[in-house]
């Protein structure tokens, strides 16, 4: 007997979604249906019914009465412009490199969804449907992640989505990778046939860097909460003064973010009558809110440029049953999803950097207060030959050098291409592949550090810590124990970071 599917239903074509219902709908949290509505059905219905129109007409409309890209001076007689689809998601079939992730790949399905269902990119209600059905069932295409410049839209991996709809190529079903054709059976689906226009408006949008850089924004967003984490369990251990957080200091300088960041940190410190070790912090420390607070405020930023790139419609060109009029223009042009992302390798690599310095202190001797160099827990006397966290400085120092590495913007890295018809491209795929990348990279730090700050609990003594600190060294403690001497830590690392991404850490909500 089946369960009732209880999620809730995201519906196209009308309302506008968010970050978060592209992150639900790539996790499988929700579920997307075009919307009941009759005016989103009719206004489906009228933009495919002006390709047709257009076809039996003779109008000269790119993508259907003439070749693609460059080769726009090409006529294409109605007899063989039914041929055109599938020729174009066939030769689009060049992706490279590793296949995206099924959360990904599903991700890509769900922006592309909502794109379509705006009703002006000449594409039948059927195919709407059949997308949402894709993502119900979990049928996902296997998307290699190499071959888009960001402009023209994400051309070639989108064609792997459109391939999938045509039972071409493999899919991703129940973490399997399976021929199309199987997977769509076993699914209970059967392919469709692409109409004209159909294979073009697939294909021809930013699709991929929105939906990639969606599920980078609700990364980094988490990691900025857990850096203002760190940084107040880090100030606790190192017996730091509470003062750097006072509010009126960021009064005085009023970055929404930053006085966020503050107070979030502030409501983590221990209650402490006694004077401070030092007058000052070094930066890292006294300086965190200010690091914190820039990717707390390039979040609602950041935010607004890449809901409004899912909610807009990026094919070209588009059928306007509105106006009755055939548009030909260039909103598959991925600039503000590329700033997006940008924005966002940039603010989170940060983060790495940050972590990495408090980490650091940590270690040293020189600026630990007193705990053993190394956070080295063995006190008989073979003391020193047992390393600590040398090795996870050493790791942390690696994994963050390589995120600053790939913060330098994608966008001024543009190429023609394409007989130069494509010669000026965003690069917002790329992009959007580093801001995941980064996130990955900052994620493991964070857990190294808190890794750290949690051998540094059990160094003072949990008692001589704050509450906030020691909710979250009982956290950790519950997966990962303490360090007594030298072993193996990468899967304590990964299993940090696995607690990172499932919430089972206490860092405070979103804001």
């Amino acid at each position: 007997m089946s369960t009732e599917d209880t999620r809730r239903v995201i519906p196209l074509g009308r309302v506008d979604v968010t970050v978060e219902d592209v992150v639900d709908l790539a996790r499988g949290r929700a579920r997307a249906a075009v919307d009941a509505d009759g005016e989103v059905r009719r206004r489906i219905a009228e933009s495919a019914r002006m390709v047709q129109r257009s076809l039996e007409d003779g109008a000269a409309v790119y993508g259907v009465t003439t070749g693609y890209g460059a080769s726009a001076a090409f006529e294409v007689t109605v007899d063989v412009a039914a041929s055109m689809p599938l020729n174009l998601v066939r030769y689009h079939g060049c992706g490279t490199g590793n296949a995206l992730p099924p959360v990904q790949s599903a991700a890509v399905v769900a922006v592309r969804a909502v794109s379509l269902s705006r009703g002006v990119s000449g594409v039948r209600l059927e195919l709407l449907e059949r997308l949402c059905d894709l993502l119900d069932r979990r049928v996902l295409p296997v998307i290699p992640e190499e071959g888009s410049v960001g402009a023209s839209g994400d051309l070639t991996p989108l064609s792997y989505l459109a391939a999938l709809l045509v039972g071409e190529r493999e899919a991703w079903l129940d973490g399997e990778i399976l021929p199309a054709r199987t997977a769509l059976e076993r699914a209970g689906l059967a392919p469709i046939e692409l109409r004209p226009k159909e294979g073009l408006a697939v294909l021809n949008g930013t699709t991929v860097m929105a939906a990639l850089g969606c599920l980078a924004w609700e990364r980094s967003e988490r990691l900025g909460r857990l850096a203002c984490v760190a940084t107040a369990m880090a100030s606790d251990v190192l017996r730091g003064p509470a003062g750097h957080f006072d509010d009126r200091i960021f009064e005085l300088k009023p970055h929404p973010g930053q006085r966020e960041a503050a107070t979030r940190i502030r409501a983590r410190l221990p209650r402490c009558d006694g004077a401070p070790a030092r007058l000052q912090d070094p930066y890292s420390i006294r300086c965190a809110p200010h690091v914190i607070g820039v990717l707390a405020d390039a979040l609602p930023f950041t935010r607004r440029l890449l809901e409004t790139e899912v909610n807009g419609v990026s094919d070209n060109p588009l059928l306007d049953p509105e106006t009755g009029r055939i548009l030909h223009g260039g909103n598959f042009y991925g600039g503000h999803a590329c700033l997006a992302t940008d924005t966002l390798k940039n603010v989170v690599a940060n983060l790495a950097d940050l972590l990495d310095r408090q980490l650091s202190l940590l270690c040293n001797p020189a600026t630990n207060a007193g705990l053993p160099a190394n956070l080295v827990a063995v006190t008989g006397a073979d003391r020193f030959t047992h390393h600590g966290f040398k090795g996870m400085e050493i790791t942390a120092s690696a994994l963050t050098a390589e995120a600053l590495k790939l913060a330098a913007p994608a966008s001024v890295f543009s190429r023609s291409t394409e007989s130069h018809n494509q010669d000026k491209v965003s690069m917002g795929t790329i992009s959007a592949r580093e801001a995941l990348r980064i996130c990955e990279l900052v994620e493991r730090v964070a857990a190294i550090h808190l890794l750290g700050l949690c051998q540094a609990v059990d160094l003072r003594g949990p008692s001589e810590c704050g509450e906030a600190t020691r909710e979250v060294w009982q956290a950790v403690r519950g997966r990962v124990p303490k360090n007594d001497g030298d072993r193996r830590m990468d899967l304590d690392v990964e299993a940090i970071r696995g607690m990172l991404r499932a919430g089972e850490l206490p860092m405070g909500e979103p804001s």
